[in-house]
């Protein structure tokens, strides 16, 4: 038996998922619900409300005049549907000009740093950046923590990002300037939407048998919305923006007990050579589950430092090694992509929940909400139906739904019905992809390959702010471009192969030959044939476990 088989055979033993399994998975799973609270803080922190033109003479300090009144319709003028201009009012020589100062609707919030700051405008390029500043952020904790979980271990990264994240997210709300609060805002988000979520993600991949990994997967997305929950319920209970901070900071309390009850990866030990800490983890995990097996602790130490021999494939395998064969590197583009356009849906959906007129905290909470029965239904169906047709199916009708959007009365009951069924949708295949991607590509690139999906991701998020300021040409263009590049985007998933009870390919050379072929059009045209790939016929095949995930969001 080989140190790998040795490790399978023990982490067989402690079960799929038993008690401890449950326990540390609800220890991770609180870092998906932080990383919810911190990624859509700037949604109530930083909104910007209603507005229009301060009028001297009709608006002062004690009082502002209100906007249905006579005054206010003759000093500034009105738009094609009768609502009064943002930017421009009329001068003493009736001409439009526009205005430096402005009066904001206090209905749903009075304090926040789009209204101190005035995030409107000419201006409205700063509360843009100040998002995708944020998503940088996210994309920096996705590339370097990853690779320093890889290096210093797990529990290492997760609890420092738990400290960090608290310390940044109180820090932040106090920050008196423009140009110092995009500094500590994307400092927030190394650690607040990035550390915790990636390692904890990793960690219940690692701990948990391969028929759980499908639904406790998906339940971190669910956590993730619990997060968008709390961050509308919160903002409708507290007005003052600052205050309002430092409680969304404050949840990162939550994780700092994860210091002393959290184990490691025992995978990571394992892998690491320090077997005896894995062996004893997995032994209290036993003792945890209420097992009466006792592990041979001296015959798995003594396995366990075995070296193995070199291998040719897996030392040398970087992300470039994707892109060397033909059928890996159109998997790669075409996974990338993937990622790519579901994160531009899906932050561009969500962070448009301030553009759809009512509560915007009722909205913002319907937009988390509505998520749920999405990750429900893909759990029930993602092994019954398969990923390929569940994630292009929900692409294509999120990004139509998009499109038809774009061309509904903004505002309308309809349209927001169909804003929200987009929502759901994407929602639901953003979740996929992460298990798609794990599945797809072999063992000594996954980490490269899942990196590299993350840093599209957090990419086309950095970008989802800015395509949200072409509204000022046409509101409908935003909307059209996540459409389209989502129905592309679902199109081109029906090329992929199909990975359900399919084992996981190991070297390059078995990714190079997992799912050659085999696309939705070849399987409609002829009859359905899925063929079991394993490196050796003669061996049972096995799902390979989770090694190295740490790069991904």
């Amino acid at each position: 038996m080989d140190k790998d088989q040795a490790l399978e055979e023990m982490m067989g033993k402690l079960g799929d998922f038993g008690r401890y399994q449950c326990f540390q998975f609800i220890l991770h799973i609180l870092a998906a619900m932080t990383a919810g609270i911190h990624m859509l803080s700037l949604v109530t922190v930083a909104a910007v409300p209603e507005h229009r033109c301060w009028i001297d003479g009709v608006d002062n300090n004690d009082s502002v005049a209100a906007w249905n009144s006579t005054e206010i319709l003759a000093a500034i003028p009105t738009t094609s549907d009768g609502r009064l201009q943002n930017c421009y009012m009329f001068n003493e020589y009736n001409q439009t000009e526009k205005c430096s100062k402005w009066v904001f609707d206090d209905r749903y919030r009075s304090s926040s740093r789009g209204i101190e700051w005035n995030f409107v405008c000419d201006n409205r390029w700063r509360g843009a950046i100040a998002q995708t500043v944020f998503m940088l952020g996210v994309f920096t904790g996705a590339v370097v923590l990853g690779g320093m979980a890889d290096k210093y271990g797990r529990k290492t990264i997760f609890c420092w990002s738990g400290v960090l994240q608290l310390i940044f997210g109180v820090l932040v709300a106090f920050i008196p300037e423009y140009w110092s609060f995009l500094f500590v805002q994307y400092l927030y988000a190394i650690f607040g939407s990035a550390g915790c979520y990636i390692t904890g993600f990793v960690l219940t991949m690692e701990i948990v048998g391969a028929n759980k990994r499908t639904i406790c997967g998906v339940n971190f997305q669910c956590a993730f919305a619990l997060g968008i929950m709390l961050v509308a319920g919160w903002g409708a209970l507290i007005d003052n923006r600052q205050i309002l901070q430092v409680v969304y900071g404050l949840h990162g309390f939550l994780l700092i007990p994860h210091i002393w009850i959290m184990d490691e990866s025992p995978r990571w030990l394992w892998a690491q050579g320090r077997v005896k800490e894995a062996v004893d983890i997995v032994q209290k995990g036993l003792k945890f589950n209420r097992s009466t097996e006792v592990l041979d602790k001296a015959t798995l130490v003594s396995k366990g430092r075995i070296e193995k021999l070199p291998d040719v494939d897996a030392p040398s395998a970087t992300t470039l090694d994707l892109f060397r064969t033909p059928n890996l590197r159109i998997k790669t583009i075409n996974v990338c992509f993937c990622w790519f356009a579901n994160s531009l849906v899906y932050y561009g959906l969500t962070l448009s929940t301030g553009k759809i007129e009512g509560n915007p905290y009722l909205i913002t909470a319907i937009f988390g909400f509505v998520e749920l029965p999405s990750y429900a239904a893909i759990i029930y169906f993602l092994d019954i139906w398969g990923r390929r047709p569940l994630i292009s199916s929900m692409m294509l009708i999120g990004g139509a739904a998009c499109i038809v959007a774009a061309y509904l009365q903004s505002g309308g009951m309809m349209s927001t019905i169909v804003v929200i069924a987009g929502k759901l949708f994407i929602a639901g295949s953003f979740a996929i992809v992460y298990n798609y991607s794990a599945e797809l590509f072999p063992t000594v690139v996954r980490n490269s390959a899942l990196g590299l999906g993350s840093m599209c991701a957090r990419f086309s998020g950095a970008l989802t702010p800015l395509i949200s300021l072409l509204d000022s040409f046409d509101p409908k263009i935003p909307a059209v471009i996540f459409g389209a590049i989502a129905l592309l985007s679902g199109f081109l998933t029906l090329f992929l192969p199909e990975t359900t009870d399919q084992p996981m390919p190991q070297s390059l050379a078995d990714g190079e030959m997992f799912g050659n072929g085999d696309t939705c059009f070849a399987s409609c045209l002829r009859k359905k044939r899925r063929t079991r790939y394993s490196v050796d016929d003669k061996t049972p095949e096995t799902m390979v476990p989770l090694e190295d995930m740490s790069k991904k969001v």
